[in-house]
């Protein structure tokens, strides 16, 4: 049964996010937020490697089907990405290239020749005490050509899928906890 911090809801795109603007025209623009209970830690940082690394075993299974697929276009597959990503001083998050990161949020993403899409995983406290804070995973794409509006077509409904079980798969795990109250800096995850 689904608590009060696996529940997924689709959210707007958050205005104060670092991606809210950062293309003059949008094809895809999405954002899903969760709640984080007391104690988890709000490093944007943390929680963006904790989410990639605790995704469920069927989104590698889809991952591995679009390679397949998208390979035989010219685009860039996870696999070639993943080998970016084993070195650290290539500003990645898993097989997703580090655009900004600052307390609150760490935005993602990578350009291709079809399209460009950027993902934010936003920390935030809401206004409404009942709400308390959130993660927010925000996601905006732009398209270049009709292979990238093709490729949309077809793939947003499971983006849509991966950020929502993903989202609660985190939850699910345990989101990684706080630093200290002494000022510990958070230990990897």
């Amino acid at each position: 049964m689904p608590s009060e911090f696996t529940l997924v809801r689709p959210v707007a795109l958050p205005s104060k996010s670092g991606i809210a603007h950062v293309y003059g025209s949008v094809n895809l623009a999405d954002a899903f937020a969760i709640r984080l209970p007391l104690g988890a830690s709000t490093d944007p940082n943390k929680l963006a490697r904790f989410i990639f690394t605790h995704q469920p075993s069927w989104i590698g299974n889809l991952t591995r089907i679009r390679d397949v697929i998208v390979a035989s276009f010219g685009l860039k597959t996870a696999k070639h990405l993943a080998t970016l990503a084993g070195d650290s001083a290539n500003g990645r998050v898993g097989i997703f290239k580090v655009y900004s990161t600052n307390e609150t949020e760490i935005v993602l993403g990578e350009d291709d020749k079809h399209l460009d899409f950027r993902v934010s995983v936003l920390c935030s406290v809401d206004p409404a005490p009942e709400s308390g804070r959130q993660l927010i995973l925000s996601t905006v794409v732009h398209c270049h050509n009709l292979l990238g509006r093709a490729y949309l077509l077809v793939i947003a409904p499971f983006h849509r899928m991966v950020v929502k079980a993903s989202l609660r798969r985190a939850a699910s795990v345990g989101w990684p906890q706080a630093a200290s109250p002494r000022g510990a800096r958070d230990a990897e995850a």
